[in-house]
């Protein structure tokens, strides 16, 4: 039976120059010359870095803003209303004493009005009151009240009436006048035809504004004072709810705090819903941090031990002058180098993996893979069926890794024949990659013991014996796994690796 080997393709690493004794204290004391550079640049990075905006900062200014645009608009829009209000309540008054006129109005003998009674409000009885009525005809004098004095009043009627003689309108009309000095004037107006007469009166009440001003000065004093109160209170409520809402955030980054201080290793403490995804994630990644740890140790600890055997051998054939001195250092660093480059791949991996989620199509790297192989074996045949589209969560170089061990065994130990199946099983969770050769296959009392680190079945070939047992660790660091079987069409040794899913 023709034996195989779990062997990779020697690597290369470049050797380790020895440092003349006593340089190495001064190598590594001496600064270079681009330290105090970096220095430079990294403080001036840092003292030009703008502070970090605050989530609560934020949040207040968002509020405070939407606070005051919507009491603004608000006090605005009610300011209005309030104003058009007491105009209205205003005009009404005018309008009362404007028909309490009309029906008051009577034709003397001499065609001129009068009033058969006296009108109520005292105040059209003294002069410059604050309060007028006129009445107006178009053939007659302007007939005041005792109010107005020396003074006439002028009617908006009076300046249509000369542009047109027939123009009549019973409706009452509204408008300010300034023709006082110092006090303005709000006029409310109507045309009228009494009985016994055919001329078209004007009947005029006329009243001053302050009162209406003073109304609505007070009106706007106590809406600026409300708004401004009703803002002040919503603004700090606004940041009592923000500094409430963000305390769970407090509470995590206090919980992150007793990690570091007290050793703990996860967050228990009881928070929001909002809150506990991110906890989860946080202890979801000091999970995984400490489980790079506990990998990276035991890898340390590996290597530390199996360096330690090799390194004591040299030493103690050094220190007891063994003639065959040299033999023993090139068998012994061999041994060493072997456990290197098993340490590295599977620390390189480890790192890789711990970057992010990997994407790499199976079937690109296998035909790459081929190519490198064909041109060592330009006499096997090497050929490759399959999903074309299967992806797995891996990187590339690790991928090609692990493919380049399986493949190049397979044609190094196989007959020739080297047949590469992905993924025949496209629902499972697992990508399963079969690589089948035309060979002996391995016996299945060997195939556990295969795997270890050095383990050779013909050592008439050179290798490291490293191979499939990089291809374990790296699949198992990926949550995948390779299994030894034989092959049915080939009759030689089957890989069946699984590898997860992107």
């Amino acid at each position: 039976m023709a034996s195989v080997t779990a062997s990779t393709t020697p690597q290369t690493n470049p050797a380790l120059k020895e440092q003349p004794e006593g340089a190495g204290g001064s190598a590594a004391s001496a600064e270079t010359p681009g330290d105090d550079a970096a220095s430079e640049v990294e403080a001036a990075q840092i003292a030009t870095d703008k502070p970090r905006a605050s989530l609560a900062r934020r949040m207040g200014l968002i509020a405070a803003g939407w606070i005051i645009v919507l009491l603004l608009g608000g006090g605005i829009a009610l300011e209005r209303t309030l104003t058009r209000q007491v105009e209205a309540n205003f005009d009404e008054q005018l309008e009362y004493q404007l028909t309490a006129m009309v029906a008051s109005a009577e034709i003397d003998s001499f065609g001129e009005v009068w009033f058969y009674r006296s009108l109520g409000d005292q105040r059209f009885l003294e002069p410059n009151s604050g309060l007028y009525w006129q009445i107006s005809g178009s053939d007659f004098e302007p007939y005041p009240s005792r109010s107005l004095w020396d003074r006439t009043l002028e009617l908006r009627a009076g300046d249509v009436a000369q542009n047109d003689p027939d123009h009549f309108d019973s409706d009452v009309h509204f408008y300010n006048s300034n023709q006082f000095a110092d006090e303005p004037l709000r006029i409310a107006e109507r045309t009228v035809i009494l009985p016994g007469s055919e001329t078209r009166w004007t009947f005029a009440v006329a009243s001053a504004t302050e009162a209406m001003d003073s109304q609505i000065q007070q009106v706007r004093l106590i809406l600026i004072w409300s708004f401004a109160v009703l803002g002040l209170g919503l603004i700090v409520m606004a940041l009592m709810q923000i500094r409430y809402g963000l305390s769970p955030l407090r509470r995590v980054r206090a919980a992150i705090q007793k990690l570091r201080t007290t050793g703990e290793n996860r967050i228990t403490e009881p928070l929001p819903l909002e809150v506990q995804p991110l906890v989860e994630e946080v202890n979801a990644l000091l999970e995984h941090t400490e489980r790079q740890a506990e990998e990276a140790r035991r890898h340390a600890g590996n290597l530390a031990h199996a360096l330690k055997t090799p390194l004591t051998v040299l030493t103690n054939a050094a220190t007891a002058r063994d003639p065959n001195l040299s033999e023993a250092v090139f068998r012994e660093t061999r041994t060493m180098q072997r456990h290197v480059d098993h340490h590295l791949a599977r620390a390189r991996a480890v790192g890789r993996r711990a970057v992010g989620q990997a994407r790499t199509n199976v079937r690109q790297s296998a035909e790459a893979v081929r190519r490198a192989v064909e041109r060592l074996y330009p006499d096997g045949r090497l050929d490759i069926a399959g999903s074309k589209d299967a992806l797995v969560a891996i990187e590339r170089q690790d991928l090609d890794e692990i493919l380049g061990n399986l493949i190049e065994n397979a044609a190094k130990y196989g007959g020739g024949s080297v047949f590469v199946t992905v993924d025949h099983e496209p629902g499972s969770p697992l990508c399963r990659i079969w690589i089948e050769d035309d060979g002996a296959g391995i016996p299945e009392k060997e195939r556990n013991r295969i795997f270890a680190r050095g383990a050779r079945l013909d050592t008439g070939k050179p290798g490291t014996g490293l191979g499939l047992a990089i291809v374990r660790d790296v699949a198992e660091i990926y949550g995948g796994s390779v299994t030894l079987g034989e092959s049915e069409d080939l009759g030689g040794l089957l890989v069946d690796l699984r590898l997860p899913r992107a």
